[in-house]
């Protein structure tokens, strides 16, 4: 089975832990405590795989960046959480982004840019088309969720799994190619040796 770590991140209140919760435990909890980080696990099938998803919802509060870094580290994959109905939490992204591509010093990562609670059409301040030219400027996916219609939750976390797939694929494949050029760069070599 294999295990996939990812990182739950956004600003304050914007859904991260329900979101989290109500793939985890298909619940809704609107009393959940947003202030602390937790960490979920959930066997799952995607796509004929076992797979174990090892999930950690962090806090977003500002006091909590420096410890975000070492989780960053160990993240396969990232979901990047905001609200359809603050400008500020989607300005926010961007700051999480650098952070994540800085501690994991790449540019190419696994990343979902989710735009949550989309519940709550009528307080909208984040159009689908923002969200989606940030996703495309970070060559990422999007989505909007809402934990409250059950609309897009475990297709987020799915769609993060195929990501990290499709990533760790593309790599091996380059690694791959790389040392099929080395070994027949090197057999070019011996046989113009043999040659002379």
């Amino acid at each position: 089975m294999t295990e996939y770590k990812i990182v739950v991140v956004g600003g304050i209140d914007v859904g991260k832990s329900e979101l989290t919760i109500q793939f985890v435990q298909s619940t809704f909890n609107a009393k959940y405590n947003p202030y602390l980080e937790d960490s979920y696990r959930r066997e799952i099938e995607i796509d004929k795989e076992a797979c174990l998803l090892d999930i950690l919802d962090t806090a977003g509060q500002k006091e909590y960046s420096v410890m975000r870094d070492s989780y960053m580290k160990e993240g396969d994959g990232f979901l990047l959480v905001y609200a359809i109905n603050s400008r500020n939490s989607f300005d926010e992204v961007s700051i999480f982004r650098e952070q994540i591509t800085r501690v994991k010093d790449s540019e190419d990562l696994p990343m979902i840019i989710v735009g949550n609670k989309s519940h709550l059409e009528n307080e909208r301040v984040v159009s689908q088309e923002e969200g989606a030219d940030l996703a495309k400027s970070f060559n990422c996916p999007f989505m909007e969720t809402s934990t409250e219609t059950i609309t897009n939750v475990n297709e987020a976390f799915f769609g993060l799994v195929r990501e990290i797939r499709k990533k760790k694929l593309g790599n091996t494949k380059k690694k791959k190619s790389g040392n099929e050029k080395e070994k027949s760069g090197g057999s070019k070599k011996k046989s113009g040796c043999s040659m002379m």
